[in-house]
């Protein structure tokens, strides 16, 4: 029995209609949206809903699973590709334009955030939307000023009003990717969410952070800034604020009272753990375009890079480029490993 290293058949085909995107849609325009910055890329938006609606990526609600009735067809068992395939999808992409990439719509790290955490009815009710007749956007708010990657420092706040049985916000979030189109109201979008990390009961640490799914539009909260970036400029990455946002009771992801767990803060690890490998197939698609300028600017001054010589008898160049090479095979392999062990 051999062993095979080429990419399953379906990812192979996903990868050469991702390099198509890429090719047509994503290079032929990012300069023009780099330099106008804030700038929605529309037709390239529009599309892609469409196509992942035709292929069935738009809506990641659960399925229902068939109920073996007499007739229905029974599919071949294969192993789970989901993760692999999204992992292949995304290093294209990236390797088109990341900016650009990180516009393509959907639930991004908010609908991770309820995948992660949420409750089965939270799932059906907050990730059916992405497949709709609208392209729909959402954003995940954990950084504040005071708090990156120490998540148990977050300082907003989430009071229970007894009374009325809503969740009462105060706080801001800094550094939300996706936070104008997953917040504000565009006509050409889906209603989307925004799903914010807080703590209802400070003293509790990690025990009393929760997430909270906030629909588009709710009084209360507001994009305060547009952030202008060096780089992925036609992505927004935003501050938004919160000022006694009230949110419905239900919408608490877990469990809505203070117990002796780490289980909010598990639930934004397990975001995380979903979602990282995915941000590194994002950089290693920019590295590999970066890769392949360097060796095309090589190719037009006459350098070629010659792979079968000894390197004592390769130049500089040469050897640079092939540990490059190596280096980029074997992260990306390290990637494929993770998202495998995902699926």
């Amino acid at each position: 029995m051999s062993i095979e290293f080429e990419s399953p058949k379906p990812i192979a085909q996903t990868q050469f209609v991702m390099k198509t995107v890429a090719e047509e849609m994503m290079r032929s325009k990012s300069r023009y949206f780099d330099e106008h910055e804030h700038e929605i890329p529309w037709d390239y938006i529009e599309f892609m809903h469409t196509a992942m609606k035709a292929t069935g990526a738009g809506s990641l609600a659960p399925k229902e699973k068939g109920n073996g009735q007499a007739g229905e067809e029974k599919k071949e068992k294969r192993p789970p590709i989901a993760y692999q395939m999204l992992a292949a999808q995304i290093e294209m992409l990236a390797w088109g334009d990341v900016g650009m990439y990180l516009v393509t719509p959907g639930g991004s790290l908010g609908a991770a955030a309820v995948q992660a955490a949420g409750s089965a009815e939270q799932k059906a009710k907050f990730l059916a939307r992405f497949g709709g007749d609208k392209p729909t956007f959402a954003a995940m708010c954990m950084t504040e000023a005071g708090a990156g990657s120490d998540t148990s420092a977050i300082r907003t706040r989430a009071v229970l009003d007894e009374k009325t049985r809503e969740w009462v916000l105060n706080g801001e979030k800094i550094f939300v990717t996706g936070g104008d189109k997953s917040f504000t109201e565009y006509e050409k979008l889906g209603k989307g969410y925004i799903v914010v990390w807080a703590s209802i009961d400070p003293s509790a640490g990690r025990a009393g952070m929760r997430a909270f799914v906030i629909e588009a539009g709710t009084p209360g909260v507001r994009v305060t800034k547009l952030e202008h970036k060096l780089g992925i400029r036609v992505s927004d990455t935003a501050s938004i604020a919160l000022q006694d946002a009230r949110v419905p009771y239900d919408h608490v992801l877990g469990s809505p009272t203070v117990e002796k767990t780490t289980a909010g803060f598990k639930g934004a690890m397990a975001t995380f753990d979903a979602t990282r490998p995915l941000v590194s197939a994002t950089g290693l698609g920019v590295a590999r375009a970066a890769l392949e300028f360097v060796k095309d600017k090589l190719v037009e001054n006459g350098v070629q890079i010659r792979y079968g010589l000894p390197r004592q008898k390769m130049t500089n160049i040469e050897r640079e480029v092939i540990d490059m090479e190596i280096m980029l095979k074997s992260a990306w392999l390290m990637v494929l490993k993770a998202v495998w062990m995902a699926d």
